[in-house]
């Protein structure tokens, strides 16, 4: 007897790489994503100037990457989106990233429509193709809720992003259902922080643990089994740091970073 739904992911025509350079925008849940395969060596880049929730922001991070950088070259980009809200600047009529604690009366706040999101995630495609004709762009939403708006207005918010994702994703992009993922598989509030809207470490775990089942190359794979143990000595903090026992141990460990280092050319601690 199956007591949850299972969400069911496609397999993508790709796989992901040991140590792979990575690009993750969006969301803070980007951020918390981005750190978990920092943590697993991947050459990550995340939210660069800090967490951005609609595809407007998010546009706006990789052209200020490109523009204050050379030309930086990612094999995968994450794209998370959180929202359609937007703040736009009276006095320009643009779309600000941040308010920088300017009085509220100096912006107007307002939804992008379907259409204008799928818009802006095309020119984020073109933005990076342009930068690496061969990068993969994985899209991901969001599973936090925006209590701020009601909870029928973030899923309305949430639905307008969806419908955005699927009007373009099949030709330029990959989807991760981690908001599905949140929502139909770790439906009890244990898989929730303290405030009831956002996930856990666990569920974000476990949501890494299904990206990786779906992406994750065999080399890759086979690679981080090699260096979990490596990586529990390195963060392991003795009481007696100065004893042989513990030198030795690291001595032999850091023979063992040296043997991944000539086996996977792009692992560096």
């Amino acid at each position: 007897m199956e007591f949850r739904t299972i969400v069911d992911i496609p397999k993508p025509n790709f796989q992901i790489a040991p140590c792979e350079r990575m690009l993750f925008v969006g969301s803070c849940f980007a951020d918390r994503m981005g750190k978990r395969f920092a943590d697993e060596k991947f050459r990550t880049v995340v939210n660069p100037y800090g967490v951005m929730y609609n595809p407007v922001s998010i546009r706006h991070t990789i052209e200020r990457l490109y523009a204050e950088n050379e030309k930086p070259v990612f094999d995968t980009a994450v794209l998370t989106l959180g929202t359609n809200h937007v703040y736009v600047e009276k006095s320009t009529g643009e779309v600000v990233d941040n308010c920088q604690k300017r009085p509220a009366n100096l912006f107007e706040e307002r939804e992008l429509t379907v259409e204008e999101c799928t818009e802006e995630l095309q020119k984020c495609c073109q933005l990076l193709k342009a930068a690496n004709p061969h990068i993969r762009i994985i899209l991901t939403l969001s599973p936090i809720r925006y209590a701020k708006y009601g909870y029928h207005g973030s899923q309305l918010s949430k639905a307008t992003l969806l419908l955005a994702i699927e009007s373009i994703y099949y030709s330029q992009f990959s989807y991760f259902p981690a908001y599905e993922i949140v929502n139909d598989e770790l439906r009890d509030y244990r898989f929730y922080e303290t405030d009831m809207l956002h996930p856990s470490e666990q569920a974000v775990e476990y949501i890494y643990e299904r990206f990786a089942d779906t992406f994750f190359s065999d080399e890759t794979k086979q690679f981080l089994k090699e260096w979990h143990p490596i990586k529990q000595v390195l963060q392991h903090k003795p009481f007696h740091p100065d004893s042989t026992a513990y030198r030795d141990l690291m001595d032999k460990t850091m023979l063992k970073v040296a043997e991944l280092s000539k086996k996977y050319p792009n692992f560096a601690l």
